[in-house]
């Protein structure tokens, strides 16, 4: 039988491992919200409500998170929206 304190341990253990990222999203005075939009929801799978709020944030907010996970699994996202000429990095 595992003691209070060995599930605390092995649940500390397991969220130090994950490690997650972000990308967070710039704004910027260039592009529409349209194109902020449409581009949240195909490059990271945003519904249209949530990308929706995503720009509304970075509007007012100067940025906001649109994604996170892994590193690796953020790159080729980042990428995307960077090609689109949106600002965004992973921190």
């Amino acid at each position: 039988m595992s003691t209070k304190e060995e599930v605390l341990e092995e649940v500390l253990e397991k969220t130090t491992i994950q490690d997650n990222s972000e990308i967070v999203l710039y704004n910027d005075d260039v592009n529409t919200f349209d194109h902020v939009i449409e581009t949240l929801i195909y490059t990271c799978e945003h519904s249209p409500v949530q990308a929706e709020q995503c720009a509304l944030l970075v509007h007012y907010k100067g940025k906001c998170t649109v994604k996170t996970g892994s590193y690796e699994e953020l790159v080729p996202r980042c990428s995307k929206l960077l090609q689109a000429g949106l600002s965004a990095e992973i921190v």
